[in-house]
């Protein structure tokens, strides 16, 4: 139920310094000089190769002492463990958070229970995660487990849109249909509690407004510049919605159904390969179901996902011969008690919520069969 304890107040929260630009990590000393010397950087072997060691040369020739931990790959609670052991052994005075969406989660759940501040460096924008005062975590098999939340939101988040630019066109993509979710579930949600606990500011509505204005504006411009790795205005600016706007608006506007349809489908072992925000793309499609578009808005959030090649149907999913029987689990899920899907202000049960899944595919199958759709290779 929105609201049920009838608050009153706004509220909006943020991280205290956002900068992104090209080449940013050689600026990084400048920019976390202020939050200590002797950071733990967690970030996993991939990540390192890419963008560790120049971080990490940056840093040190500023005096900084940096102990490096290996991300192990899940946001679990035993992974977190693992890395705080490390942290208090090698007297971090704060926490870098370097790599994609899994490995902030983790570093801020290792920075909040170390009680030290946390730096965010994205090396994709393919998650809202970085600006956030929550993360999300998994069991170490992959399935949903919970959200936590902390009393702050990251200290600095700093994004380097050449690394960005160097990674696969997957991830920004990906990042897209995590930000195309921030609208659709945060106009649903105006008389609900945000993740701060009040109610949406005005700015919260213009900023989730925003991001999608973004996202049909530059999102198949910005996409065709990542597979090129150039970095244009075009990129910048999705860049900028996918991670700043994004991460402002799902916080401070609320998420609904297409989040909560997202860990319902954590179930489902064949979409483990598939990354946050792609999942997240259909459940957006299953939401504007349950909401009752119009057929041509539909069409126009389907259009978009197909051109930055999200997935809009179970086949594109991977799942063409998923059960009822699994689906309707995904509902349940959906619906477990404190997930986001209560924040609708509308009457919502398994049997809809599992129909509306059903019909969201029926929905991508439908518009690509009537526009006669093809995949780009």
């Amino acid at each position: 139920m929105p609201n049920p304890n009838k608050v009153t107040e706004r509220l909006f929260q943020s991280p205290s310094k956002y900068i992104q630009g090209p080449y940013a990590i050689q600026n990084a000393a400048k920019y976390l000089s202020k939050l200590g010397k002797s950071p733990l950087l967690i970030c996993d072997d991939i990540v390192w190769n890419i963008a560790g060691q120049s971080l990490v040369t940056a840093l040190e020739n500023s005096q900084f002492r940096v102990y490096r931990a290996v991300f192990g790959g899940e946001a679990s609670r035993e992974e977190i463990d693992r890395l705080s052991l490390l942290g208090k052994d090698n007297q971090a005075d704060f926490v870098i958070a370097l790599g994609g969406g899994k490995t902030i989660d983790t570093a801020k759940t290792v920075a909040d229970g170390l009680a030290v501040q946390v730096a965010v460096i994205p090396t994709t924008a393919s998650t809202d995660a970085p600006c956030s005062a929550l993360s999300v975590l998994y069991r170490p098999s992959g399935e949903f487990h919970c959200y936590t939340f902390f009393h702050q939101n990251p200290n600095v988040v700093l994004v380097d849109t050449t690394v960005i630019s160097r990674a696969p066109p997957r991830f920004l993509a990906a990042g897209m249909g995590d930000a195309i979710a921030t609208n659709v579930e945060a106009r649903r949600c105006m008389n609900s509690t945000n993740f701060g606990g009040g109610l949406q500011t005005e700015v919260s509505s213009a900023i989730c407004q925003k991001c999608e204005e973004i996202l049909f504006k530059y999102g198949k411009q910005a996409y065709e510049a990542n597979k090129a790795h150039a970095v244009t205005p075009a990129l910048e600016a999705v860049v900028e919605a996918n991670t700043l706007l994004s991460g402002l608006g799902f916080e401070s506007g609320g998420l609904a159904a297409a989040h909560a349809i997202h860990n319902g489908m954590t179930a489902i072992e064949e979409l483990h390969k598939l990354l946050h925000g792609e999942k997240v793309a259909f459940g957006t499609i299953c939401q504007l179901v349950l909401d009752g578009v119009e057929t041509s808005e539909l069409d126009r959030y389907i259009e978009f996902m197909l051109s930055v090649d999200l997935p809009v149907n179970f086949e594109q999913l991977g799942i063409s011969h998923v059960t009822d029987e699994k689906l309707r689990e995904v509902a349940e899920l959906a619906c477990a008690e404190g997930e986001t899907i209560w924040n609708l202000d509308r009457v919502i049960n398994v049997d809809f919520v599992f129909g509306a899944i059903k019909a969201a595919d029926a929905a991508g199958r439908d518009y690509i069969q009537r526009t006669g759709w093809r995949k780009n290779l």
